[in-house]
């Protein structure tokens, strides 16, 4: 089973939230609905901006760890490298 490592914001350059999850569609759906209460529902974090598969959760939870330290100028840089529009990257995975 694949496991994803994702990040969401709130609009170009907004508010950053980084997670784990093994079915993407399905967490993405629930941020976007509301139904993930805390951080996300509070600061309206809908869009899906980057995600990375891995093998397995410990390489998951290990890569979320790791951006979670991150400066955020490296999380914005890892967003751009791959999506410089910041397009909501959910309507792809359907």
């Amino acid at each position: 089973m694949n496991y994803f490592v994702y990040l969401m914001a709130s609009g170009k350059n907004g508010t950053l939230y980084v997670g784990v999850t093994h079915n993407l569609v399905r967490r993405v759906h629930e941020h976007k609905n509301g139904f993930a209460e805390g951080f996300t529902s509070r600061y309206a974090v809908h869009d899906l901006v980057w995600f990375e598969s891995t093998p397995s959760v410990e390489a998951a939870i290990h890569k979320e760890k790791q951006i979670k330290n991150w400066k955020r100028d490296w999380k914005i840089a890892l967003i751009e490298k791959e999506n410089p529009m910041w397009q909501d990257l959910y309507e792809s995975l359907l």
